[in-house]
């Protein structure tokens, strides 16, 4: 990366722009305001696969609208990779940044939370509220730091059925999620297919693929490797001190994955941002534009939280002994959207295919946008049109 890079990120406690040094880590912790998130001490859930063997979880979530008389109108929208439970409402005190699928979720919107009872909880591991890396160990009230265990999406979706167990909640009529959280509605369809009646998976996959992998295993490395980590304990570590660095670097090289190569192309072609690019201070349009998105990830984002989000999708098979993808998900009797985008190179629509093809109801519908993955965050690619037809096949009462 060029100068300018390491320049923007703000190393050893420098500003860019004015704007204040980015903390060790942007992570929610205990004490903080609150903001909209409300709080479910969910228990102790085991753990698929590391050695610690179960974890006891509370989950930060947040609910829109109202469960009716017959329950039957509960939405379950599962975040993706650096989301959070946020998906509706402003940033303020709690919340670093605004709802992220307000296109979709809402008054009015074809997650109509005038009609519907919308839930979301940041994940097991995350940064947002639900236990994970940056609370307190409960045997020294430190944070957990480098020794928080490694979750499966298996685990959290564990974490999530107990959440519906304290609301109430015994079948969803959908659970929906873009990305990494596709992969957890899927996830849902072959753990609790009886408590699911439909779920939109969007721009993701049935199992995470040897290409994917090896796009994260990157990611990983920027984070480990700058010195900031420091093996994972870093929380002490006044502001510009952190990892910041590895993490923006990591969020350079997914934010790459995000978009086409045609939308880059068209959007900034070769053009300058400053200085001359022949020159080591020069810089591209496209690199000031990477620069600003690992600066935004590094201010609201922990890299522990990060490392377990890459681990989690990594080990991402829905058919892990379960007989392989196809068996695992031909139980599933419930509605199925799957959504791929065509211009994906992340998950690209094979993907879709494969996963569409393993759901005995699936419906695939394949979305135009030159954006590339984050076209799912675009309301005039086509997807609200698809999960509006998907809610008309799913029967919900009327009792209030």
């Amino acid at each position: 990366m060029t100068d300018h890079v390491d320049t923007a990120w703000a190393p050893a406690g420098e500003a860019r722009d004015g704007h204040r040094p980015i903390p060790a880590s942007s992570a929610w912790r205990p004490g903080d305001h609150p903001g909209e998130r409300r709080f479910a001490h969910v228990g102790v859930i085991p753990l698929e696969g590391d050695p610690r063997g179960e974890l006891d979880v509370t989950l930060a979530y947040e609910t829109w609208g109202e469960l009716n008389e017959a329950r039957d109108n509960a939405v379950y929208v599962a975040h993706a990779f650096t989301g959070d439970s946020h998906v509706v409402g402003a940033a303020g005190p709690g919340h670093l940044t605004g709802g992220w699928w307000e296109d979709l979720v809402g008054p009015g919107k074809v997650i109509d939370t005038d009609r519907y009872f919308v839930v979301s909880a940041n994940v097991v591991g995350g940064c947002q509220g639900s236990t994970g890396p940056a609370h307190p160990h409960p045997e020294d009230g430190r944070p957990w730091g480098s020794s928080f265990p490694y979750v499966t999406l298996h685990d959290q979706v564990v974490a999530e059925a107990r959440l519906a167990d304290l609301l109430g909640i015994d079948v969803w009529a959908l659970v929906i999620g873009p990305s990494m959280g596709g992969m957890r509605a899927v996830e849902w369809a072959a753990t609790f297919p009886e408590r699911v009646r439909a779920i939109g998976a969007i721009g993701t996959t049935a199992a995470t693929t040897a290409d994917q992998i090896s796009w994260h295993a990157a990611q990983a490395a920027a984070i480990r490797l700058d010195p900031g980590f420091r093996g994972g304990d870093y929380y002490d570590q006044p502001d510009g001190e952190g990892p910041h660095h590895g993490l923006g670097l990591a969020r350079v090289i997914a934010h790459t994955t995000y978009r086409s190569a045609p939308e880059l192309n068209e959007r900034f072609g070769r053009s300058v941002q400053d200085g001359d690019p022949l020159r080591p201070e020069g810089f591209f349009a496209v690199e000031s534009y990477l620069d600003h998105h690992a600066d935004k990830l590094a201010r609201r984002f922990d890299a522990n939280a990060y490392l377990r989000m890459l681990h989690a999708i990594n080990t991402h098979d829905v058919g892990r002994g379960r007989g392989g993808v196809e068996a695992a998900l031909s139980r599933y009797e419930g509605e199925a959207l799957v959504v791929a985008i065509d211009s994906d190179r992340l998950y690209p629509l094979s993907d879709a295919e494969r996963l569409a093809g393993a759901l005995p109801r699936a419906e695939l519908v394949v979305l135009h946008s030159e954006i590339g993955h984050d076209g799912f965050l675009v309301p005039e690619s086509g997807l609200n049109d698809a999960v509006a037809g998907l809610l008309g096949r799913v029967a919900v009462g009327v009792g209030a």
